[in-house]
């Protein structure tokens, strides 16, 4: 991925220089960077997302290196979670929440939502490949994870078992759930409820990219030690436990986020980046917000998700600042990582 750039601005208030970052795969009006700032430097001083190794230099929401979680951070991630949620019941295409889902009755297979829905989920499967391939190896690098010939060997067998995977399996049974197994390790079982709740590609794609990256790791569990590295940052952000299967669950999902943000940049639309991004988070817009020992609760996976990327939190709130972001120009050049492979494991998707 091409590295983030920054602007400088002088703000006369505090007396300083401001860095703004800018995300390589949006471009965004000097105007809208300008009001951004200023909101910014007065109510919740965006500053540039902390990247977990200082020596790295790439990413698509990476600037200056940064390890502190600050107070300013923190009601940034909780206004960006109540913008997710509104975003949802404005949204034509927002998600149904996880615990709207269970309490719907089954739905058939037939049924013409989850017959829509398992066509979204087999059309976008490849490109969810690619993607999580190469999230899986920006976060190795930046997690330090990929230094020698043992631990890239690792990735790369990840990444091959993501490429195996070629089916999704419509499954009455499953409801609400999408889920891999082990002795079938090519093919995602999706609920049918579950098809019919997400509505959207980029929902859709998170989702994906989960159950993608459960399949990664696989039963050699080659990517445990990116979820414990995933697992403290947040629980050191965040103050939740997040270790064992709730630290491989979250660092699952934020694969499934990189994947659908860098999705996003790659297919410029007329809706609005806020809504966009909002999609790969909303289905966790609960009111019975339940955790369980190898997950943390859906509203709290959302405010650990978050905590991990607070630019993807000021982009969430990046309308209601004002900013027009969702205006596309054109698809950049390549934002993607080097080329790599992806395919299987087993677990179930909350």
């Amino acid at each position: 991925m091409k590295k983030r750039t920054t602007a400088r601005w002088w703000d006369a208030g505090t007396g300083r220089i401001l860095r703004v970052p800018l995300s390589p795969c949006l471009r965004v009006s000097v105007t809208v960077i300008a009001l951004v700032v200023v909101v910014g430097s007065t109510a919740i001083q965006f500053t540039p997302f902390s990247r977990a190794q200082t020596r790295q230099q790439s990413g698509a929401h990476s600037a200056a290196p940064r390890e502190n979680f600050t107070a300013a951070d923190r009601r940034l991630v909780e206004k960006a979670i109540g913008a997710t949620c509104a975003e949802r019941i404005r949204d034509p295409l927002g998600s149904t929440p996880i615990d709207e889902m269970q309490a719907r009755p089954s739905l058939p297979v037939n049924n013409p939502d989850a017959v829509a829905g398992a066509r979204r989920a087999e059309s976008l499967l490849p490109t969810t490949r690619t993607l999580v391939s190469n999230a899986i190896v920006k976060l190795a690098k930046e997690y330090d994870l990929y230094g020698n010939s043992t631990a890239r060997a690792r990735v790369t067998s990840a990444t091959q078992r993501v490429e195996a995977v070629r089916r999704i399996k419509p499954d009455v049974d499953a409801r609400d759930n999408a889920s891999v197994v082990l002795r079938e390790p090519r093919t995602i079982e999706f609920g049918t409820i579950f098809l019919a709740g997400l509505r959207s590609d980029e929902a859709m794609i998170s989702v994906l990219a989960h159950e993608l990256t459960h399949i990664a790791s696989g039963q050699p569990d080659s990517l445990r030690p990116l979820f414990r590295a995933i697992g403290r940052k947040a629980a050191t952000r965040t103050g939740l436990r997040i270790q064992g299967q709730r630290a491989e669950e979250l660092a699952c999902d934020l694969i499934g986020v990189m994947a659908a943000r860098q999705f996003i940049s790659q297919t410029p639309s007329w809706e609005p980046l806020p809504r966009r991004l909002a999609r790969a988070f909303e289905h966790n817009c609960v009111d019975d917000d339940a955790s369980d020992e190898d997950h943390l609760s859906p509203r709290n996976t959302i405010r650990a998700l978050l905590a991990l990327d607070v630019t993807i939190a000021g982009e969430v709130l990046a309308e209601t600042l004002g900013a027009t972001l969702s205006l596309p120009v054109r698809t950049p050049p390549a934002c993607s990582a080097e080329s790599v492979r992806v395919a299987s494991t087993a677990d179930s998707y909350r």
